[in-house]
């Protein structure tokens, strides 16, 4: 199966479901407000945010229900609440359901701390 390709973020969103793209657009609001240094990219066939060419954060819609919003080193991330999944040696994600899922505080902080 071959991977989609987008040439911008913008292109990537458009081809997200509505309920997916709202959630989506949220978090492009999120990271633009709380770590704004970061660039946003498409990469293997999903939106993501750069710093410099380290691929720092994603959002993957490929599953039933919710978006993954995740972090390449997520494994080495505090995270106190334990809102990060994941079992891979690196990457780790939160469960976004809906836009309001990005209100919690300890996400903000999961953010700047991948963003650094």
């Amino acid at each position: 199966m071959k991977m989609k390709s987008y040439p911008t973020f913008d292109k990537y969103l458009a081809a997200q479901r509505p309920k997916k793209a709202a959630i989506v657009r949220a978090v492009r609001r999120f990271v633009k407000k709380h770590a704004p240094k970061l660039t946003e990219a498409v990469k293997w066939g999903n939106g993501c945010w750069v710093k410099g060419k380290a691929f720092v954060a994603y959002v993957y819609t490929g599953y039933e229900g919710y978006v993954q919003f995740g972090f390449v080193k997520g494994s080495s991330l505090k995270d106190p609440k334990g809102l990060l999944h994941g079992e891979g040696q690196y990457v780790r994600h939160v469960k976004l359901f809906k836009p309001s899922d990005l209100k919690d505080k300890a996400i903000v902080s999961l953010l700047k701390q991948a963003a650094r």
